[in-house]
């Protein structure tokens, strides 16, 4: 594991100049992670130590950091960060080591918790796309399933792909603008419910700031802090109007900046995904002039396409990524062979075959 981390992250720093640094200095961290595991298996007699990187791994992580980007890159790198940290804290209470081998591996979890809290602190300073990920994720699914079923559902109706792909490439152009609407709807509403309960919050605590005061510390005394220091920590709060009325908007209402987006900037992620996820499916049945082979490159297609889906939700949902990647295949597909069976159902009816 280590080994590994040591090759992505030397591979990263070449990749991406402006964190190359930052890659480069994670790369040797690792690198001196492998030579306390080497001590600790030579003082327990193993001597013949080989460490073997699987190739197809290592050429995997490489493609989808080519493929996913410096956002998604580093979101992988915090959930790898993560399970790492989730490890070396079982080993600490479950290894039997002695003192300087306990402080070795304190050392270790050090360092993986200073990478996974660097990761956290560049996607915060990235903001663009990754502040938008879940816009982008929501149309890019949304478009991906809906015109599978469609594709395969006129499939099972008509004969002709021409057929088919013109229809679909109508619902598929529809559905992304629809999307878009609905998320800068969705969005401005949001946003327009921020911007109330902000204002109502900055009028009021300029001229009844102790009126808040109790409720503050009603607040902070839920976190366990002392009576003294509630006090003091209210106190501080209530000095500043803007600061008073952020904590009450985090507090009471749960807002918060960073969980707002620009509505148009939003529509405009999510509309443009749902499209580029619809016309997965749809483009093989303008190539091929055979319905049956369209329709097999047209799952493929989709499929390939849900795998990539599924493994980016994985990792903005740091979730099993197996699993999640069976659940939008199975689910994809399952819907695209029920819409398949109602369309060749209903072509009997409709004598369009």
């Amino acid at each position: 594991m280590e080994a590994f981390a040591v090759s992505l992250y030397t591979y990263l720093g070449k990749h991406y100049p402006s964190h190359s640094e930052i890659f480069l200095q994670f790369a040797a961290k690792e690198s001196n992670h492998i030579v306390y595991w080497r001590n600790l298996l030579k003082k327990r007699g193993v001597d013949k130590i080989q460490v073997r990187l699987d190739s197809v791994k290592v050429m995997g992580s490489k493609f989808a950091v080519r493929l996913l980007g410096s956002g998604l890159t580093l979101r992988m790198m915090e959930r790898d960060e993560s399970s790492s940290i989730t490890l070396y804290s079982s080993l600490l209470s479950s290894l039997e080591l002695d003192d300087s081998e306990k402080q070795g591996l304190q050392n270790i979890l050090e360092d993986e918790l200073v990478h996974e809290e660097e990761f956290i602190r560049q996607q915060s300073q990235m903001g663009g796309f990754m502040q938008y990920i879940k816009d982008t994720i929501f149309g890019l699914n949304d478009g991906l399933v809906e015109v599978l079923s469609v594709t395969t559902g006129l499939a099972g109706v008509y004969g002709s792909p021409y057929s088919v792909a013109l229809s679909s490439l109508v619902v598929a152009v529809g559905g992304a603008f629809s999307m878009g609407v609905s998320t800068y709807t969705s969005s401005r509403s949001q946003l327009q419910v921020h911007e109330g309960i902000l204002k109502k919050l900055a009028t009021t605590s300029k001229f009844v700031t102790k009126v808040f005061k109790d409720r503050v510390m009603g607040y902070i005394q839920k976190q366990g802090y002392s009576e003294e220091v509630t006090n003091r920590i209210a106190e501080e709060t209530i000095s500043n109007s803007d600061r008073l009325t952020e904590f009450l908007a985090r507090e009471e209402y749960g807002l918060h900046e960073d969980y707002l987006n620009e509505p148009r900037k939003a529509a405009l992620y999510s509309g443009t995904a749902n499209l580029i996820g619809a016309l997965a499916p749809v483009f093989p049945y303008f190539l091929m002039p055979d319905i049956n082979t369209a329709i097999l490159l047209s799952l493929i297609s989709a499929t390939l396409s849900l795998i990539v889906t599924g493994f980016i939700v994985s990792l903005v949902a740091n979730t099993s990524t197996k699993s999640k990647i069976a659940e939008m295949v199975v689910s994809g597909l399952g819907s695209a062979s029920i819409s398949y069976v109602i369309g060749w159902i209903a072509s009997f009816f409709l004598g369009t075959k």
